[in-house]
């Protein structure tokens, strides 16, 4: 389940890359969004053979994704789109560092 929801994660932080090139033309967020699915679908691949490596990538990934979520939050003040990416975003550290726990 938890390979599941981060899957979902990932493909998320990929659309929501590509929607924020879309609809504001930002090049950071489709750059930030393929960087960051990337590292999680390689997170992903690598806790096959090595959990602890490749939770712990997800987990760190995830964590600065939500530094970075705040910090949008606080600047703009508005929930959509960085309040809801804030929610998801710690939901993924939670379910990653509980599997890199081995819990």
């Amino acid at each position: 389940m938890a390979k599941i929801i981060l899957a979902v994660y990932g493909i998320l932080m990929l659309g929501g890359g590509f929607m924020g090139y879309v609809k504001a033309g930002s090049k950071m967020s489709l750059i930030m969004g393929i960087v960051s699915a990337i590292v999680i679908f390689v997170g992903l691949y690598l806790s096959k053979a090595n959990t602890q490596m490749g939770y712990g990538l997800i987990s760190a990934m995830s964590a600065l994704l939500v530094v970075t979520f705040i910090i949008r939050l606080v600047k703009t003040g508005s929930f959509m789109p960085s309040g809801m990416l804030v929610i998801l975003s710690i939901i993924a550290v939670v379910v990653s560092v509980k599997q890199f726990m081995g819990k």
